[in-house]
């Protein structure tokens, strides 16, 4: 007998329920690909430093983290970061640096398109 479990986050929910309605939309599939990144177990979501961001993203770039974003390393670019859920001491940093930490929510209502982001997991 399997055992199936639901999501008990209703933000949760209705964040994968509107990324899959916005994906059929505008006919973009990040935000599918985002939905189902979100819809898999927790301990498989990602979890991305600080210090990751810093190496991969460049100044002014938008970066996409289905997860956490946590606060270990340094980060010296302003970027802009739209995360499930992002640390206190992640928050302070990319605030630092004049980043914007930003929920996947609102990147969806920024950008519904979904072009120029960048997938960090």
């Amino acid at each position: 007998m399997t055992l199936t479990r639901e999501k008990t986050n209703p933000r949760l929910t209705n964040l994968i329920t509107t990324l899959k309605a916005a994906s059929r939309e505008n006919g973009v599939q990040v935000w599918r690909d985002i939905a189902s990144r979100l819809e898999g177990a927790t301990n498989a979501r990602a979890e991305v430093n600080v210090s990751k961001i810093n190496r991969y993203a460049a100044e002014g770039e938008t970066i996409l983290v289905p997860g956490k974003v946590l606060g270990t390393g340094l980060i010296d670019r302003s970027v802009r970061v739209a995360a499930l859920n992002f640390s206190a001491q992640a928050e302070t940093k990319i605030r630092g640096a004049n980043g914007t930490c930003m929920t996947i929510e609102e990147l969806l209502n920024d950008n519904p398109k979904g072009s120029r982001v960048r997938i960090l997991r």
